[in-house]
């Protein structure tokens, strides 16, 4: 019975909170990751006799968990509030067992108390349990689980994700090449919005895939379209255009439209080791494929303290600035993309000096120069026009009769940097080429991986906390695969499913 008649009347979760006020002052918190490994003495014995929760003592120690800041706020709440480590660290068993919701991820940890402790939830002591704490009142609410997933910053997350590559290259043998070839790929993600089910009523004048009308249930999802592929058959970039009965443009079928996001993620592969993941980017799918290109690669060389020497991407990265970022006198590398025609169907030829050649195959002089900044990058460009028309003293026409002829010639304008020499230059029929090119089932393997641990359908309405989610999928592949390392090295006995995994 309830000694403050008042009490009473308060809801359950109010008086748990009201119950953490008054006692925050002897809430505890266990040993850091690190100390639990370097000393299991301080390992509880009811600790040590729960297989899930050792499971991951092993599995979540590697990352650095030191340099996640702490929580700062401009005036003190009256709730000591949560760590972020152990929020983050049951996130990624959240992700691990695929666990569908928040709400099913804290009763999952409610049945694990030793889990809890592993995790480094501040805990509430209590005699009246047999592990010593509450395992109801140490836990935040499940609203409190989902506010933070939506606003803690993803740079955090980034920064575990860097802590993996080199524990993975400190595990993998010294004589293997690790991240000198990589491959980058995009993923779509749908939007958890009724405009994506297709049995939902839309009450819209203007259909489901309207751009200017945003779907209620997610304010930040962008409309975008998943291309069956980035280039055609036959050198052509569009369907052609029927001679006979004629269809209208609105009809012809050039993809499938969602409102969603885009995952960008780069990868390597090891032979004999595995794919591992290096960097990865959360996006609005509106946004092209070659906006990934920079970010990922920025922070890819970070993490690898070297820029890799190939490159493998599909047709959508065919860029001068994608081949001129590969291009270093340092080495011999390149970047393999397929040859995507826009306009041309044969890429441009050049002479030994780099100027192009005409259609008569003659080098063309460079006529003037000029700064584009409409471009995604901004960039130089040079005007070269046909040779003969420029030597008015000579009576020479064009072996071709060129169409442009009487108006002075044939003229191309392209970027001047050594990136579109080496499109057109690449022999993409080479041994090197092929052998490169095959990099990129290093991105469709981690992506495989990836839709079974769901990103492709998430639960979440809010582009932060999905581009959270994201990071934390990432962060499982790479402890999935540095475990395997470390298991075929004999360093580490396979762990045991403790129990199967949740749908």
């Amino acid at each position: 019975m309830c000694m403050i008649p008042w009490l009473s009347q308060i809801p359950h979760q109010s008086r748990r909170w009201l119950h953490r006020l008054f006692s925050a002052d002897v809430s505890v918190q266990r040993p850091s990751f690190a100390d639990l490994t370097a000393r299991p003495e301080l390992i509880p014995e009811w600790v040590r006799d729960a297989p899930v929760a050792m499971r991951y003592l092993r599995f979540l120690a590697p990352l650095a968990w030191t340099q996640v800041p702490a929580r700062t706020f401009a005036h003190q709440p009256p709730i000591a509030p949560l760590p972020y480590p152990p929020f983050l660290a049951a996130c990624l068993v959240k992700v691990d067992q695929q666990i569908g919701s928040l709400a099913r991820l804290r009763q999952y940890l409610v049945d694990h108390p030793a889990l809890t402790w592993v995790l480094g939830f501040p805990i509430t002591p209590s005699s009246d349990s047999p592990w010593g704490f509450d395992v109801e009142a140490s836990l935040p609410t499940t609203r409190h689980f989902t506010r933070m997933l939506r606003t803690i910053p993803n740079d955090m997350l980034q920064g575990l994700l860097d802590s993996t590559v080199p524990r993975i290259q400190e595990a993998l043998p010294a004589d293997v090449a690790f991240g000198e070839a990589i491959s980058l790929d995009t993923k779509h993600i749908l939007a958890w919005v009724k405009e994506n089910n297709p049995k939902a009523y839309v009450d819209s004048p203007t259909g489901r895939y309207d751009p200017a009308v945003q779907p209620a249930g997610d304010p930040d999802c962008r409309l975008g379209c998943k291309k069956r592929r980035n280039q055609h058959s036959g050198g052509q970039t569009a369907p052609p255009t029927p001679l006979t009965d004629p269809v209208p443009a609105g009809t012809v079928k050039v993809g499938t439209w969602y409102w969603g996001y885009g995952s960008g993620v780069v990868a390597t592969k090891v032979p004999e080791w595995g794919e591992f993941v290096l960097a990865e980017l959360t996006q609005p799918f509106n946004r092209a494929d070659v906006t990934y290109y920079f970010p990922l690669m920025k922070a890819t060389t970070r993490r690898l303290g070297v820029h890799p020497r190939y490159g493998a991407f599909d047709a959508a990265f065919d860029a001068w600035y994608v081949y001129a970022d590969f291009d270093s006198d340092d080495h011999d590398g390149f970047a393999a993309v397929p040859f995507a025609a826009r306009g041309a169907k044969t890429p441009k030829t050049f002479n030994e000096a780099g100027l192009p050649l005409c259609q008569a195959g003659l080098p063309m002089p460079l006529r003037a120069t000029f700064w584009s900044k409409t471009s995604a990058v901004p960039h130089e460009k040079g005007r070269y026009g046909c040779p003969l028309a420029a030597d008015t003293t000579s009576s020479t026409t064009c072996p071709v009769t060129h169409k442009n002829w009487s108006k002075g010639g044939c003229t191309t304008t392209i970027p001047t940097s050594s990136g579109t020499r080496l499109r057109a230059r690449l022999d993409r029929e080479s041994a090197s080429y092929k052998a490169v090119y095959t990099q990129r089932t290093a991105t469709e393997r981690v992506n495989s991986q990836a839709v079974n641990l769901g990103i492709e359908r998430p639960k979440l309405r809010n582009g932060q906390a999905i581009a959270n989610h994201n990071t934390l999928i990432y962060i499982v592949i790479n402890l999935r695969a540095l475990q395997r390392i470390r298991t075929k090295k004999g360093e580490d006995p396979t762990p045991s499913e403790a129990e199967p995994r949740q749908s």
